[in-house]
């Protein structure tokens, strides 16, 4: 078993940066780690406390960071490591009104969530899409517009730039059974699901040779295991499969009214992504103190470098997450022999530069939340065994151009476990015509909200113009510990 440790990242979070500084305090919290003298959050919490004000630890006689204490105290004096500054913020004490869709399939926590979003001092807007459920910070379908000098990571979420790819073959939608062994196999053979996992041949590595990926200490250490990932798919609710796609007449330019073969994904920016939150929002949380209920929604400068350097890993982590859906599916038409005549992608965990109705511009974070600006077009799937949608968004400005992620879960994954019948889940399957590879009952139909349902309350934010039917689907094996 693996040892639990303090990471040069987590020392990093508290201002630590220079090298020989950054050894010591590695050196005796590791050391206070190892021998059992004070758990893990004691030390971090005695030496977050230590670089605000050294000078108590420096006069405790045998105290376990009195050399720390005066090595930091030393520094100072010669200029060098300046203590940070660090805010604490309070809350607005008045809720502002925002837009909820779909409210009577909301739960409490979600909206909790939502009305503490909008009361902190950065908050422009808000809105609640109609899967909203509970995460960490902002709720999983919570929109939220901040000052447009200002970004969350726990907003964007964990898996930065967390996407949706479809691709459209001119093909009848028949071959999901008259092709069906074929299908299947390709989908084993050309897309690989889980936490750790990695791929060895590549379509298009090109986004690798980019300068971005020498911008910072951060992305420069996390290039090889990107590279590594690319093309790989996560656990969770990620997924690729193959499905039936019903366009309607006029629907799609260049695209006749039919049923068609299509190819869906689900997944992000894998461990870079996943690194980068982690790391940024570490950071953010020690330098913006907010009250108990808000502490996830720290926020970072984007005139600071710190703010920064996340604008620029968080944007390279949405080229990844793009190049990472199209090795998958270039891979997938090349062993099919045919080229999609069509591609529509989009995010739904990210920040975007934009303005309000008003002018105003802003930051606007989208956390299980698609795009859904005037005549921009977005997949909102549902489950394994219920339709996905193509839309188009109508640009309402009260959502702030936004509309759900997806279906949105009913159940959390425990709950899933605890309640639901695997033979019940096998019976829906089998009535839908569903061939599933991999997954567990944390991701079975019954765990998420009612599609359809979704759909219709949202109906002013987006228009739809196809049906996605999952027919042939792969996701991660039942051992993979879900990271979504």
């Amino acid at each position: 078993m693996e040892k639990e440790k303090i990471s040069n990242n987590e020392l990093k979070a508290l201002g630590i940066n220079e090298v020989d500084l950054l050894v010591s305090f590695s050196r005796v919290a590791n050391g206070l780690l190892k021998h059992h003298v004070m758990s893990k959050a004691e030390i971090l919490a005695n030496l977050e406390a230590l670089v605000d004000d050294p000078m108590p630890y420096a006069l405790k006689k045998g105290g376990k960071f009195k050399n720390l204490a005066e090595e930091v105290i030393a520094l100072r004096k010669e200029g060098k490591f300046i203590k940070q500054e660090r805010a604490n913020f309070k809350l607005k004490e008045e809720i502002a009104d925002f837009p909820v869709w779909g409210l009577e399939n909301i739960e409490i926590g979600a909206l909790a969530q939502m009305r503490t979003a909008v009361q902190l001092p950065i908050a422009v807007a808000g809105a609640l899409m109609p899967d909203a459920h509970q995460g960490y910070g902002l709720p999983i379908g919570g929109v939220l517009a901040t000052t447009a000098n200002t970004i969350i990571p726990f907003a964007v979420g964990v898996d930065i730039a967390c996407r949706m790819c479809l691709s459209i073959f001119d093909l009848p939608a028949a071959a999901v059974d008259n092709e069906k062994d074929k299908l299947k196999n390709i989908l084993v053979d050309n897309t690989y699901f889980g936490m750790g996992c990695t791929t060895k041949s590549y379509f298009d590595s090109s986004l690798f040779d980019s300068k971005t990926w020498s911008e910072t200490k951060v992305i420069r250490s996390l290039k090889d295991k990107a590279y590594a990932q690319l093309g790989t798919s996560g656990t969770g609710n990620h997924f690729v499969e193959w499905g039936e796609l019903t366009i309607a007449d006029g629907a799609m330019p260049g695209i006749p009214a039919g049923n068609y073969l299509a190819l869906l994904s689900h997944s992000g920016s894998r461990g870079f992504g996943g690194a980068v939150a982690d790391h940024y929002s570490k950071i953010a949380m020690t330098k913006t103190k907010l009250p108990a209920q808000a502490k996830h929604l720290a926020w970072l400068d984007l005139d600071k470098d710190e703010g920064q350097e996340y604008w620029i890993a968080m944007n390279l982590a949405g080229e990844y997450a793009s190049a990472n859906h199209h090795e998958i599916h270039n891979k997938i038409a090349r062993a099919l022999g045919v080229k999609p005549m069509a591609m529509v992608e989009n995010h739904h965990n990210f920040a975007w530069k934009e303005q309000l109705a008003d002018g105003t511009e802003v930051m606007v974070h989208r956390k299980g939340a698609t795009p859904a600006g005037e005549g921009v077009l977005g997949i909102i799937p549902g489950s394994m065994s219920t339709p996905g949608f193509l839309v188009r968004g109508k640009g309402d400005a009260t959502s702030i151009n936004s509309a759900s992620h997806g279906a949105g879960r009913a159940m959390s994954r425990s709950a899933a476990f605890k309640t639901l019948d695997r033979t019940a889940i096998a019976a829906n399957l089998v009535e839908k015509r569903i061939t599933l590879l991999g997954s567990d009952v944390d991701e079975a139909p019954m765990a998420y909200k009612d599609i359809n349902a979704v759909m219709a309350a949202q109906n002013d934010l987006v228009e739809v113009l196809a049906k996605f039917e999952p027919r042939i689907v792969r996701m991660a094996n039942p051992k993979e510990k879900p990271e979504d």
